[in-house]
């Protein structure tokens, strides 16, 4: 890459527009998620798997807004779908047929799915399965592990990200606020579970069954580097939850791309509330709650006030559902098969090329999902996958010199693949990690 277009540079496009953004968006940011010191890059286009940057980069796009975007950028019949949807009218203030088309398709593939309820993201569709669960059950508290990012909604955010100075007790994590000034009635409402502990989690559990609404979990949980519930643990909630009449809720918003039946079907896991997002959208905006028409009755206005009373402009727009629904067609599972191969074979030869440097760091991931986690420690949950300030450092420094060798991943270490990649895609990729872990000078375990 020319000097001149590499990361950062004071003289790059992305840093000027950085500094314009800053005059109008806090810290010139809308996505926490996608800053980077000193300014992110910014995109022109995208197509295939392939994105180029305002200064005219192109790079091989392994993040796909953050796993949104199965199918790569502009994917043909995704676009068709969209322009032609757009053409007839963008939304209404009424439904479209569009709708029960997509929910048809999910319904079909979502075990113990039976009704589905549309909104805008996947931090909605997780508010609004917590709000069925209420309304269901008639209690209010909730329970989730320790780290597991559930979107951004004040409940399912505690013990989202607490440290070894707060987080207390392994088996009973301190209820610790994400956002400053997070009501004492939000923390007082959620038991913070320690993810994989199935007999500590089920003694915190049966201490508030009478009072829990809801358990969630990810089975395949991003923010703590990709580390799978066992089986053990998953079978407790289930049980636990059969037991108690609670609604166990699988939030799968990244990990339904696992498997044509999403995570439930990977891991045999039977919840009554599944939520969606990302995938689902065909690269628009999207949520989705799918669950059993016995929970997800709350929603039904047609016998008066529903339990749970739910609108949105843009609930279901018909642009999102048509997109949805190409998208959704073209991940058969044959593709599938294919797509989670290459995600295999991936991770194995960047661990290898890790291993071959001497650097102690851990590829994790399932099926087309992979993330760098440092260290070599075994990986159980989030306290062993904790990334302190030198190990986020780490990673900081070798994704940002990724960048310099045409390749974009997550900040934090977070990658996936899309259908339209191919096998050369992953040689480029294994190519620049080796070069991307001389450049930001990772330690080794003959160099420390």
């Amino acid at each position: 890459m020319p000097a001149e277009q590499a990361y950062p540079s004071s003289s790059s496009r992305s840093a000027s527009l950085h500094k314009r953004a800053q005059r109008v968006l806090p810290g010139g940011n809308t996505r926490t998620t996608v800053y980077r010191d000193p300014y992110p890059i910014y995109v022109r286009s995208g197509a295939g798997s392939r994105m180029v940057d305002v200064d005219g980069v192109e790079r091989i796009d392994f993040l796909n807004n953050y796993t949104a975007l199965i199918h790569g950028h502009a994917h043909p019949s995704i676009v068709r779908a969209a322009t032609a949807a757009v053409e007839n009218g963008s939304a209404f203030g009424a439904p479209t047929e569009s709708e029960i088309r997509l929910a048809e398709m999910l319904v079909e593939r979502v075990p113990g799915g039976e009704r589905v309820r549309f909104m805008n993201s996947g931090s909605e569709a997780v508010m609004m399965a917590v709000k069925a669960a209420r309304a269901y059950t008639g209690r209010s508290r909730i329970a989730k592990c320790e780290g597991l990012y559930h979107g951004s909604y004040d409940f399912v955010e505690v013990g989202l990200d607490s440290a070894p100075e707060n987080w207390g007790d392994p088996a009973e994590p301190n209820r610790v606020p994400y956002s400053r000034g997070t009501p004492a009635a939000v923390l007082s409402d959620v038991v913070v579970l320690p993810f994989n502990d199935s007999e500590a989690s089920l003694r915190l559990l049966e201490q508030n069954a009478t009072d829990l609404a809801a358990v969630i979990v990810d089975p395949l949980p991003n923010r703590i580097g990709l580390i799978p519930a066992t089986r053990e643990f998953l079978v407790t909630l289930r049980d636990f939850c059969t037991r108690a009449g609670v609604v166990l809720i699988s939030d799968e918003v990244i990990s339904f791309r696992i498997g044509y039946r999403g995570a439930q079907g990977e891991f045999g896991l039977h919840a009554d509330l599944v939520t969606l997002g990302k995938i689902i959208g065909g690269g628009f905006p999207v949520g989705a709650v799918c669950g059993s028409k016995d929970v997800m009755s709350v929603f039904d206005p047609t016998m008066g006030k529903p339990a749970a009373p739910h609108g949105g402009t843009f609930n279901a727009n018909p642009v999102t559902m048509a997109a949805g629904a190409v998208a959704m067609e073209l991940l058969t599972p044959a593709v599938l098969d294919r797509l989670n191969e290459m995600g295999r074979v991936a991770r194995d030869r960047m661990q290898a090329v890790i291993h071959e440097a001497g650097v102690p760091w851990r590829v994790t991931g399932d099926a087309s999902l992979f993330r760098f986690v440092p260290g070599d420690r075994e990986l159980v949950d989030y306290r062993s996958s904790w990334p302190d300030a030198t190990t986020s450092d780490q990673l900081e420094r070798f994704t940002g010199a990724l960048l310099n060798h045409g390749i974009m991943l997550d900040h934090g270490g977070l990658g996936c693949l899309s259908t339209v990649m191919t096998d050369s895609d992953v040689d480029a990729l294994t190519n620049a990690l080796e070069l991307a872990l001389g450049d930001a000078r990772i330690p080794t375990l003959s160099n420390p």
